[in-house]
């Protein structure tokens, strides 16, 4: 009986008519959707042009971003650079027959740190002078002579011959050792 019932009321229709729901949004809120849904589109769009925008003008490729190239190596940097922070590096190096130069508006300073990160040794060049700071300072010829060193206990210069051209000469307040002293040719000794 209750399933006859059921199925008389699915069939009755009312005084007024079948009624129709409609189904979905509607008025006010179908265009607010509407907006949204563009306002989405053009900022998709405006991001996709910017996007687009930057890797063209950094110059990104597959290689790397503008003069910077990623190689099996290592970093590939060409062409001029500024770094406004300490460069940490293992190698530097310029390409083969160009110079490699470092320019500064004050100094140029190369320190060579330990496992721990303290200094052991310092090259400092700045506009007055170049210092450098360490337990032994060495200049020696490409064949590797030793022209000049100095740590210390002592200054070794290892030149066959040592001139001093200052118009007073070399001072020494202690007593020295020579094998030979002369005068330039056709100058006396003094």
């Amino acid at each position: 009986m209750p399933q006859e019932q059921y199925a008389h009321r699915s069939t009755m229709q009312t005084s007024e008519g079948p009624q129709v729901y409609k189904v979905g949004i509607y008025g006010w809120r179908k265009r607010c959707l509407y907006f949204f849904v563009l306002l989405l589109m053009i900022l998709i769009l405006v991001n996709l042009a910017m996007t687009i925008w930057i890797l063209k003008v950094m110059n990104f490729t597959i290689d790397g971003m503008g003069n910077l190239r990623i190689t099996e190596k290592g970093l590939k940097l060409e062409g001029d650079s500024e770094f406004l922070k300490p460069l940490y590096a293992k190698e530097i190096r310029s390409r083969p027959g160009n110079p490699l130069y470092f320019q500064s508006a004050r100094n140029v300073t190369v320190n060579i740190l330990n496992e721990k990160t303290k200094v052991l040794t310092r090259l400092v060049t700045g506009p007055q002078a170049v210092e450098a700071h360490s337990q032994k300072f060495e200049v020696k010829t490409l064949s590797g002579k030793l022209l000049f060193s100095a740590d210390d206990n002592e200054v070794v210069v290892g030149a066959e011959r040592l001139r001093v051209l200052g118009a007073e000469g070399t001072v020494f307040p202690k007593s020295i050792e020579t094998p030979n002293v002369r005068a330039d040719p056709f100058k006396e000794l003094r």
